[in-house]
This record gives structure tokens, sequence and C-alpha cells, in this order.
């Protein structure tokens, strides 16, 4: 298989994101804020999760206007 047709467990998923597989499962759920859905293959109860499609969901929620949202947030913080 190669790099960009990889798939990958939520455990594997989590391990990248260095998170939990519970919060891996909520972003593919569209559960945490701030952020758009992980994108998912479902197979029953399993999901699965294709490399090229992480990287993709990591390019988007890490663009420059993020983080100018994340500057403005903390803006009146102490």
């Amino acid at each position: 298989m190669t790099p960009n047709t990889e798939i990958l467990s939520i455990r594997e998923v989590a391990v990248i994101l260095r998170c939990s597989k519970a919060h891996v499962c909520k972003a593919i759920n569209g559960q945490v804020a701030g952020v758009t859905p992980l994108p998912a293959i479902p197979m029953g109860r399993r999901k699965l999760v294709r490399r090229q499609s992480l990287e993709a969901w990591l390019a988007h929620n890490d663009s420059p206007a993020r983080d100018g949202i994340l500057e403005r947030s903390h803006k009146g913080s102490p």
C-alpha cells in the first residue's frame, strides 16, 4: 500500500494527533468545536481514516484564518 492510500485505525489516528481515541471519534462525529468533521470510512461499528484524508483535514483546519480567530479569542485573557 502506498502512503497516499494507507488506511488508518482510530488508534493510529489518535497516535498521530497525540490525543485519545475518544477525541478522534468526536472529531469524526463533528463534535469538536472549531474544526470540520474528520472524514472516515464506516465499516459497521468500526471507522477507518485514509491517511490522505487525515492530511487534508489537518491542512484545512490549520489555516491562518483559524490562527487569527484563536488570537482574538485569547486577546481579553490576562
